[in-house]
């Protein structure tokens, strides 16, 4: 059979069962992103029935897909609610750090993965999911309830910590010098504060040259500038993904709504891609070794974040309930744990054990944080009705 036939056929199977594991996955009340990467752990190397053929396309895809992925949430927000989720959250946010990097990076010393390992594991257990976690909130109608701006406020100064950690550990995944990573940082803090200034000032400009009534000529500019802001970005190893993130921010108002709602089908479809793409690099073999470990992970790192939402919530005056429903809703991890992961594991500086272990952690805890942010509330009262109980007796 042709060579293009066969591509076609396979990607055409790819994406078919993609829709069907997706349907699934909200049936059961899940992100998708689990299934994903099992699907790509199924036919990749080490599978069922390994793929060939579509390679550079998978490859270009799942480039994509990070980079719509880091789009559409730099267009959540305005530089305005930047600053001022970043003034509020400062704090939460720092000890947010110290709590949740710290199991990963000890995780990767203990296996001997040294200083480079231990970074690229810190943001693995660090971040949260915000893709999750809005679907959630949103899916058990909680975006309006008192806690879920002191949850935003965190995954806002999370999102802004990525903007700096990840020209860092490119830098040092591409074995540059000392000088050389304090330029890489110095490059990607001077981006950040030009990007914030502009969209502060300038932002309806910046609007206003990718905006058309068109929506074809709309969706070619934006999709242009994105690529080619990434593209800029990662020449001067900023990192694509913060490249997108900075020009998401930068476009405001109308053209940042009108532009998230034409762009989400096109980054679910690509950001499928990218899990796909990391589970069929990732040999099933290789997990069951690490699968201990992502469980020890999964349980410190699910009671260090909702550490991390209750001491939040706690500042901001709310009550035991709110505290628990803040820190079970941060407890999700996906599409950063993955880029991270991917990174590292694409630089071969780490051993390839990383990508089996990010991938059983991340499976573990895109499934918990649904999970958690579901049963705490009635977890919660049902504690606080048994202690009312015996306070009567």
């Amino acid at each position: 059979m042709h060579d293009t036939a066969i591509a076609l056929i396979q990607l055409g199977a790819v994406f078919f069962g993609l829709g069907l594991l997706g349907k699934m996955a909200w049936r059961i009340g899940i992100s998708p992103i689990p299934l994903y990467l099992i699907g790509g752990l199924a036919f990749g190397q080490g599978g069922l029935v390994p793929l060939h053929g579509i390679e550079g396309f998978s490859h270009i895809a799942s480039e994509i897909g990070v980079i719509l992925l880091l789009l559409l949430l730099g267009l959540e927000y305005s530089a305005a609610e930047l600053m001022t989720g970043l003034k509020r959250s400062w704090t939460a946010g720092l000890v947010d750090i110290v709590l949740n990097a710290a199991p990963g990076a000890i995780a990767a010393l203990v296996l001997g993965w040294g200083p480079v390992g231990a970074l690229a594991m810190a943001g693995v257990t660090y971040i949260s999911s915000s893709g999750i976690i809005a679907k959630v909130l949103g899916d058990l109608g909680r975006l309006g309830n008192r806690e879920t701006p002191v949850v935003l406020s965190v995954l806002v100064f999370e999102d802004l910590a990525m903007a700096v950690y990840l020209p860092i550990l490119t830098a040092v995944l591409a074995g540059v010098s000392f000088l050389g990573g304090l330029g890489a940082v110095g490059i990607s803090l001077a981006a950040i504060t030009v990007v914030l200034v502009v969209a502060l000032k300038f932002g309806r400009y910046v609007s206003a040259v990718v905006d058309s009534p068109d929506p074809e000529v709309f969706l070619l500019k934006l999709l242009g500038a994105a690529l080619l802001v990434a593209g800029l970005a990662s020449q001067l190893q900023v990192s694509a993904a913060v490249g997108a993130f900075l020009l998401g921010i930068a476009i405001s108002g109308s053209t940042a709504e009108n532009a998230t709602r034409m762009l989400e089908p096109l980054r679910d479809l690509f950001a499928a891609m990218f899990f796909v793409v990391f589970g069929l690099n990732t040999d099933p073999a290789s997990i069951p070794p690490v699968l201990a470990l992502a469980v020890a992970l999964a349980v410190v790192t699910t009671l260090t974040k909702v550490a991390t939402g209750w001491w939040a919530a706690k500042r901001q005056g709310i009550g035991k309930l709110g505290r628990a429903r803040a820190g079970a809703a941060l407890v999700a991890r996906g599409e950063f744990s993955i880029v991270i992961a991917s990174l590292t594991v694409a630089s071969g500086a780490v051993d390839g054990e990383l990508a089996a272990l990010a991938t059983a952690y991340v499976l573990l805890m895109a499934v918990l944080g649904p999970v958690a942010a579901r049963v705490v509330e009635p977890l919660a009262k049902s504690v606080r009705g048994r202690s009312a109980e015996a306070a009567a007796v």
